[in-house]
């Protein structure tokens, strides 16, 4: 399951918005601002032969203003994926992998308390051009966040759980469960720094996937258009067998377009 770049707001974002309000925004993942990041991911430590992962996920979140007290939140996550010896003596792949597509249906406001909230299905979508980049497999399920900003603080969680419902007969069914607590504080310079695990429990092989992520990002303005550069690095805490392990690292190019 891939992460998540997230963008903090409730109402319409307003062009006069400092850096530092667009640097807060980019901490939840359901708000009304357009952004498109492009994330890109290191690993390695993939089976006996500690092969290597580079994966790009294209991450585009549209937002669509139902009515004034709802927002419909499209979020689209394409893998860019290449490989190598990542099942043994398995060669190299480069391509598409499979696309998770999530629809949030949530408040235009906060709640009395604070707490952005959004709901609604998550799908995947088996786009992987090679067996090894994908799981041939489609699923759905439900997926859920809430977030709450406190100050310069932004903490919160997002969750879904995907079953495959058809696809490939030969390869396995998936059951699994994404759990995504975050945590970031950002500055008046609109420097952010950010905490967050990326866990997945797969209830098929009863395995637990968890990257945790340390990374800072700058809010910066080129010609007037608002993008986001970020770096951190990750910690595999725990992988299945033949997953990743140890170290690897991110880098990431965000672009926004305020309303």
């Amino acid at each position: 399951m891939c992460s998540i770049v997230f963008v903090a707001t409730t109402g319409l974002v307003q062009a006069q918005d400092s850096g530092a309000d667009l640097a807060k925004k980019l901490s939840n993942p359901i708000a009304s601002l357009i952004s498109v990041p492009f994330q890109f991911n290191y690993d390695h430590g993939y089976g006996p032969l500690d092969g290597d992962r580079a994966t790009l996920n294209i991450q585009p979140v549209i937002p669509i203003s139902l009515n004034e007290d709802w927002n419909l939140i499209s979020r689209t996550v394409l893998p860019v994926i290449w490989q190598n010896d990542i099942a043994g003596p398995s060669g190299t792949q480069f391509g598409l992998g499979d696309t998770v597509q999530s629809f949030f249906l949530s408040p235009a406001k906060p709640t009395e308390s604070g707490i952005v909230w959004g709901a609604g299905p998550v799908f995947l979508i088996p786009t992987a051009t090679d067996d090894l980049l994908g799981s041939e497999k489609w699923g759905a399920g439900p997926t859920i966040v809430a977030l709450k900003q406190d100050g310069p603080w932004t903490y919160g969680a997002l969750a879904n759980h995907i079953w495959s419902f058809a696809g490939n007969e030969d390869r396995r069914d998936i059951s699994s469960t994404f759990l995504q607590p975050f945590l970031s504080y950002t500055t008046a310079d609109a420097w952010t720094f950010a905490l967050n695990t990326e866990s997945t429990y797969d209830w098929t092989g009863r395995d637990w996937s968890v990257p945790i992520n340390v990374t800072v990002s700058k809010l910066l303005k080129i010609n007037q258009q608002p993008i986001s550069l970020t770096a951190g690095i990750r910690y595999w805490a725990a992988a299945p067998d033949g997953g990743a392990e140890g170290l690897g690292f991110r880098v990431g190019l965000t672009f926004l377009f305020p309303k």
